[in-house]
């Protein structure tokens, strides 16, 4: 490609509403444009790299057996509502209606269209295991769209499903799909961890997350440092807090104080009354399925909500409003409690860290505006419907296995994979026959990977000062052959131009710099663009017999002219 027949709009300044350095990037180095929040459009240069990433997925997928579709992005709400998400998803999905005024989906994900699809088409042990993936856009509707093509509307998505007969087999084609992604974000170039993961909205028995450590990522991880564990911090778990918590009883039975004016922990915390945060209960309200329920955690720890979520075994739950709290306990958030005796109701389900086990000497909220209770053990005074590991970790708290600190980091996701057992073929009647004639639901597993988001990913890990440093296999063109002058007659060009050729036939991805520019802007743009090789063609060089190669992570270093093209492809064969 010759840079004067293609579209590379390059910016000498970021746009002002781009956030974060990798968004700057696909900005400054022309690879895509904003339509609107949300919204881009990707330029000849983003399309070549969105396609290279497309291309190594398509190739791994193929590999590890998957077979490509292409499913409708159009969907029919009742399959939704049939697989219970038309609530729980409510707040990803566009909905439009058409002339007929009749609702639909625009696809966010497509476990209903592909199990539907399983329900008509295979009814035997013998037609599977099955795997079925596409590569498509989706739409999402996010509250906040941000950081460029990391949270946005409309993107492109790998999504994979695996249709199998048991349990064991699943797990056959979950280590398949797992093997791949981490194949497939070594050949992009990407340091991808794969984290233990919460399931979410999607369901399932369990799953994992591949990770790409970032400072500007949305996701936090907790790990250890010889890599025996990691995982989300919605899915970690440690040996529990440093301060271990109070377990020595009073012997004194709770006993009432005022707390005027005191609604927090930190409050509770400081003059006149003292009390640790580690020695206080927080008690938080929620509404599951429209029923109250108690929370417990350390007044130290926050609750993590996917793991209340596993154990309230529905998704359909939030945190209560104060009218709602007040109703339920006759009192205001900052004097709540779970003591059985200070409760309206005796029904009230309390759900409790697991940390707390053997908490003796605690305060918590007496459940009266302006008071808490005192010497209050959680054995005696307080009835646990349910012990769980409730709380967020924190960092150097102990791994359970290892024993070994943890550490957090902010990460990006790129992948995703879920086993989800039953819980859509049984919903949709997607079943199979045994050897004996008997029925059961196929056992499914999915399988995401976010390639646009792969592409910024890409960029948000590897660069410098002067702009992308693309690894070979994704980069738009992998060299770019800059002359210096562009004079058809002079003598730079015409080397130019048969070095162009040359590589072409050797099907390297080339692109020629024709454009009438000073040198300074050439290498400028190059560099921003972060081509891995340029081939630089000066008088000055051609005067010595050389032309000059300049690795984007490297040093610049002449050759001769005889061996330019024999250099430049062996050179390419030693780049990342």
């Amino acid at each position: 490609m010759r840079w004067t027949h293609t579209f590379i709009p390059t910016l000498k300044e970021s746009p002002a509403d781009a956030e974060i350095l990798s968004h700057k990037l696909l900005l400054r180095a022309g690879l895509i444009r904003k339509l609107t929040a949300g919204l881009y459009t990707f330029l000849p240069l983003g399309v070549r790299a969105l396609h290279k990433v497309a291309q190594i997925v398509r190739e791994e997928m193929d590999r590890a057996g998957a077979l490509e579709v292409l499913m409708p992005a159009l969907q029919p709400p009742d399959i939704w509502q049939q697989s219970g998400r038309y609530q729980s998803a409510a707040d990803v999905l566009y909905k439009v209606r058409d002339r007929a005024n009749k609702e639909w989906v625009l696809g966010p994900t497509h476990e209903e269209v592909i199990t539907q699809l399983a329900a008509t088409e295979i009814s035997s042990y013998r037609q599977m295991p099955k795997n079925f993936y596409q590569i498509q856009v989706k739409f999402r509707d996010e509250i906040r769209p941000r950081f460029g093509l990391m949270r946005a509307k409309e993107f492109m998505m790998k999504d994979a499903y695996s249709f199998d007969v048991s349990d064991d087999a699943a797990q056959l084609s979950y280590q398949k799909m797992y093997d791949a992604y981490v194949r497939i974000f070594q050949r992009c170039g990407l340091k991808a961890v794969p984290v233990e993961a919460d399931t979410g909205v999607i369901g399932g028995k369990f799953s994992h997350e591949f990770m790409v450590p970032a400072e500007t990522g949305e996701n936090e991880i907790a790990c250890v440092a010889s890599g025996g564990y990691a995982a989300n911090l919605e899915k970690a778990t440690s040996r529990g807090p440093l301060t271990p918590t109070p377990g020595v009883s009073t012997g004194h039975a709770p006993e009432k104080f005022p707390t005027p004016g005191v609604l927090t922990i930190a409050a509770l915390a400081a003059p006149p009354h003292l009390v640790p945060p580690h020695r206080q209960l927080k008690t938080l309200v929620y509404l599951a399925d429209s029923r109250p329920v108690l929370v417990l955690v350390r007044g130290d720890d926050q609750l993590n909500e996917p793991k209340l979520a596993a154990q309230l075994g529905t998704d359909q739950f939030r945190a209560a409003e104060p009218d709602e709290i007040a109703a339920a306990l006759g009192a205001h958030p900052g004097s709540l409690g779970a003591v059985a005796a200070t409760l309206k109701s005796p029904d009230l389900a309390v759900y409790a860290d697991a940390a707390l086990r053997g908490a003796a000497g605690m305060v918590t909220g007496a459940n009266e505006d302006g008071f808490h209770l005192r010497h209050v053990d959680l054995g005696r005074d307080i009835r646990v419907t349910r012990w769980a590991d409730l709380r967020t970790v924190r960092s150097g708290e102990l791994d359970v296995a290892t024993g070994q600190p943890l550490t957090l980091h902010r990460a990006i996701e790129v992948g995703h994979v879920f086993k989800l057992g039953t819980k859509y073929s049984e919903a949709m009647n997607a079943t199979f026959l045994d050897e004996q004639g008997r029925a059961h639901p196929c056992v499914m597993g999915c399988y995401g990977i976010g390639v646009t988001r792969t592409v910024q990913a890409v960029i948000e890990q590897s660069n410098d000062r002067d702009g992308i440093l693309w690894p070979k296999a994704v980069a738009p063109y992998t060299v770019c052959i800059t002359p210096l002058n562009v004079d058809p007659d002079g003598p730079v060009m015409p080397l130019a131009e048969t070095l162009y050729a040359q590589l072409q036939a050797a099907g390297v991805d080339v692109i020629l710099d024709d454009r009438p520019e000073r040198p300074g802007v050439k290498f400028k743009d190059s560099e921003l663009v972060g081509f891995p090789l340029r081939v630089g063609l000066g008088e000055k060089s051609l005067a010595r017999g050389e032309v000059e190669l300049k690795p984007r992570r490297g040093s610049l270093v002449g050759v001769r002219i005889e061996e330019a093209t024999a250099r430049i492809l062996s050179l390419l064969d030693s780049l990342p």
